[in-house]
């Protein structure tokens, strides 16, 4: 997802990165005290493509390790949820920057769904929160989610990240896409860009996105939705459809400021994932690493400041947290044992479904694709029932 704000502030700093690589500073680590953290001499992270917020929050922290530790940073980025995905589980990047497809590849849904993949065992080592709601046309005089009822919904053709995360909207307001005038468009800039040509009264996004900020200047005015974060129905509601999401109050995007906040939800994006095999004491030192360079990068937008441990550190989040992660998190006393009761609950969850999937394939051999589309949703409804 772009950024105006974003993109703004580090434009000089894609421009040095252009190529995937961070600056090397010449100073080492070794001058950064005793307590620096081990690090191999280079790494290379996934992200979103060039001139994303992932790609440029990345390059951003790739800067700062190369310059307080000396470490080479390698940027792989991708277009799509595979791409990304891929290097981590091919152990071509020690760290990916990802996003709800984190998510979707432990469950086996969406593209993980197909037989070659099914659910991954990934963990995770901490994710920025970053606001996500429903938007409106102003003018289109919709103050309520019970409001959208028949109204025009904008969606994103192929894109299963920001749709569920509208469907799990409605759904806290016990709707679906069946209730309101859903339209689909063919890319992300076409959806955003839809209410301000007249076209759509209402989608979901992030809050900076430049296309909201356009919506916001225009004859027509932009709106927020609000979901009361001491609404338990609506959050249960909500949560069957994601259970990562969380209440969030946001003070920055299209519209909004400190005397005019809104009240929707936070996802992590970009989220750090790893393999559940990777090697703990890298972990843990990346995250070290991850957390003593705060002070270099936080500054680089408006909202990178949320990558501070005591906010990115904690659940829910997409998957389990690594145990590399859970020790550093203890350390700093950021660790409760209600996270560690969270973390439990989520990796017996990504548990049933890895061995549901095995039952699902065995039994779909040789079946045509449909067939076993059917087969794997029967198994994963019958795992996720028994929890």
């Amino acid at each position: 997802m772009r950024s105006k704000t974003l993109l703004g502030a580090l434009s000089p700093l894609l421009l040095t990165a252009a190529f995937g690589l961070a600056p090397i500073a010449s100073t080492q680590a070794a001058e950064s005290g005793a307590d620096a953290p081990e690090l191999p001499r280079s790494m290379t992270w996934s992200s979103y493509d060039v001139g994303s917020a992932g790609y440029a929050e990345a390059s951003a922290i790739a800067d700062a390790f190369g310059r307080e530790f000396g470490t080479r940073i390698r940027i792989q980025p991708s277009g799509s949820s595979i791409g990304r995905l891929q290097p981590v589980l091919k152990k071509r990047a020690e760290v990916g920057f990802l996003a709800t497809e984190a998510f979707f590849a432990s469950e086996g849904v969406a593209d993980f769904a197909d037989r070659r993949w099914g659910p991954q065992n990934l963990r995770t080592l901490g994710g920025r929160p970053s606001s996500f709601g429903i938007f409106t046309a102003k003018d289109a005089n919709i103050r309520s989610m019970q409001d959208l009822k028949g109204k025009r919904f904008a969606y994103v053709a192929g894109n299963p990240s920001i749709n569920l995360k509208c469907d799990a909207l409605l759904g806290a307001a016990g709707l679906t896409r069946d209730d309101v005038d859903a339209r689909m468009f063919p890319t992300y800039n076409a959806t955003m860009s839809s209410l301000a040509q007249g076209k759509a009264d209402a989608s979901c996004t992030t809050t900076t996105p430049s296309q909201l900020y356009e919506l916001a200047e225009s004859p027509r005015g932009i709106h927020w939705l609000e979901v009361d974060p001491d609404d338990e129905k609506a959050w249960a509601r909500l949560r069957k459809i994601a259970p990562f999401l969380q209440p969030y109050t946001e003070t920055v995007g299209a519209g909004l400021s400190e005397d005019n906040p809104v009240n929707i939800f936070a996802y992590r994006y970009p989220v750090l994932v790893v393999r559940a095999d990777q090697d703990e004491e890298l972990v843990y030192n990346f995250l070290k690493a991850f957390d003593q360079t705060y002070p270099m990068y936080k500054d680089g937008t408006a909202i990178m400041n949320r990558w501070k441990m005591d906010r990115a550190g904690t659940p829910p989040i997409d998957v389990p947290f690594h145990p590399g992660a859970i020790k550093y998190l203890k350390e700093k006393d950021i660790w409760t044992d209600e996270m560690q009761a969270w973390n439990d609950k989520r990796l017996a969850r990504l548990n049933a479904l890895r061995a549901a999937w095995k039952d699902a394939v065995a039994e779909g051999e040789g079946k045509s694709d449909d067939a076993f589309a059917n087969i794997w949703e029967t198994h994963r409804q019958k795992a996720l029932d028994s929890l």
